[in-house]
């Protein structure tokens, strides 16, 4: 593939690229910007604002006359300025104590919020697993795994609420969502750094939403970004779309979607398929009909998956490599965008012959497709653990490259080094745990 091809940044003083990662562990909306100082200066300016408010109402007495004015009008001046200083600190200091409970009651209302859903929809599924050995142990094995990774976690959860350059709780739709955008912040912060803008959208997940409320989801969210990012300093002209495992599959649908709603010219569509750049796709499942049975061999019973998919007809209706090949959406698939997949040849989750067969399926149908392959890699490999490392990280490069083309070696060069999160040992023990 020639990065050329997919919109190289010419103008270094542009504003930043977009990127939308559509992820099965996200929320709300989080926006990770790359000028954290366009925050500050919001904020204070909001601040001196008021502040130049107050001062303006301060009474002022007439000038004393000319005999004394001298001493008595800089005693008096002295005085004035001091309790002036005074009334200045006491409305400051009001002010940030203000905003800082405001703050911290926004914030626990929030939590308590998404604890409420999670724990809610977490007895509603077990209701729905019932007893069964299989999740069991990958409940536990997914708790080693998650223990092992906790000294990353622990740096990317403060970095997530402490970090001036996230905003969090961005709100779309009109529906409360049980997924967790922190998850995404990982990501979010290593592209910042490179001159990217992240936005991590959220989706109902089972047993609150099935696959059509999910993809409705992730058609909102990519609506929400595409209209009004430019507010947020993003490029509305450069807007790529990343999906990473269930979130890959969810995003091509809604990609898909909306293409045909486009070619039966569906009145008042909120976003168009023409403003994705590229969509990169990690990690993904295309072929549901053919991932039914591999699913259930590794504890994601098939009764259960078909509640999700809506019964068996939403195996095909959902499936984008079988959406992509029905004769009637043949226009539809020639509005989409480029479409590179990663994939790691050492997935178990989602075997990586479901990005080889849905890139060479697009290829046949005239799209711009590449399926890239990283020997090795299992399915949280690219997305945790080699973050996680620090160091080289071969596909985070090779997506900066394909976004920045040939400016991706400068901003290389320039971006902060990958610092290591978690020691090598931990990373292998959770690896060789991992229940994905």
């Amino acid at each position: 593939m020639q990065p050329s091809n997919l919109l190289p940044i010419s103008n270094p003083n542009s504003p930043p690229s977009m990127l939308i990662p559509t992820s099965s562990a996200t929320a709300d909306t989080m926006l990770v910007r790359s000028e954290p100082h366009i925050i500050h200066s919001s904020s204070s300016s909001t601040i001196l604002l008021v502040q130049d408010d107050d001062d303006s109402k301060i009474e002022t007495k007439p000038l004393l006359t000319r005999a004394f004015s001298y001493s008595s009008s800089s005693s008096s001046s002295s005085s004035n300025l001091v309790m002036q200083q005074r009334r200045r600190r006491i409305a400051s200091a009001n002010s940030l104590l203000s905003g800082a409970v405001e703050g911290c009651r926004r914030e626990m209302g929030r939590a308590a919020s998404d604890t409420y859903v999670v724990t809610r929809l977490s007895f509603r599924l077990l209701r729905y697993l019932g007893v069964g050995y299989r999740w069991i142990a990958r409940f536990l094995a997914l708790g080693c795994y998650a223990m092992l990774l906790i000294p990353g976690f622990i740096q990317v959860g403060y970095y997530y609420f402490y970090s001036s350059q996230v905003l969090r709780g961005i709100v779309y739709g009109d529906q409360p969502r049980n997924s967790y955008k922190a998850w995404g912040s990982l990501l979010g912060q290593q592209l910042s750094e490179r001159d990217i803008i992240v936005a991590c959208i959220d989706y109902r997940n089972f047993p609150q939403g099935t696959i059509s409320d999910m993809v409705k989801d992730a058609s909102q969210g990519i609506s929400f970004v595409c209209n009004k990012i430019a507010e947020y300093g993003g490029d509305p002209n450069r807007i790529y779309l990343m999906g990473q495992s269930a979130g890959a599959h969810i995003a091509t649908c809604a990609l898909l979607e909306q293409a045909i709603k486009e070619i039966g010219a569906e009145p008042r569509a909120s976003w168009s398929v023409s403003q994705i750049k590229t969509y990169f796709g990690l990690s993904g499942g295309y072929n549901i009909l053919k991932l039914v049975d591999h699913f259930h061999s590794r504890g994601l019973y098939r009764s259960i998956f078909l509640s999700i998919m809506e019964g068996e007809q939403g195996l095909r209706q959902y499936s984008p490599e079988l959406m992509a090949q029905d004769p009637n959406t043949k226009n539809a698939v020639s509005l989409l965008p480029p479409m590179v997949l990663f994939h790691g040849t050492a997935d178990y989750s989602i075997p990586c012959d479901s990005s080889k067969s849905f890139a060479d399926t697009l290829k046949g149908l005239g799209v711009k497709a590449e399926c890239i392959l990283y020997e090795g890699k299992t399915h949280t490999d690219l997305f945790l653990q080699d973050p996680m490392r620090g160091g080289i990280d071969d596909m985070l490069d090779d997506l900066i490259t394909l976004i920045h083309g040939d400016s991706s070696e400068a901003i290389r060069a320039n971006s902060t080094p990958r610092k290591r999160l978690v020691p090598e040992f931990m990373l292998k023990m959770a690896r060789s745990v991992s229940p994905f």
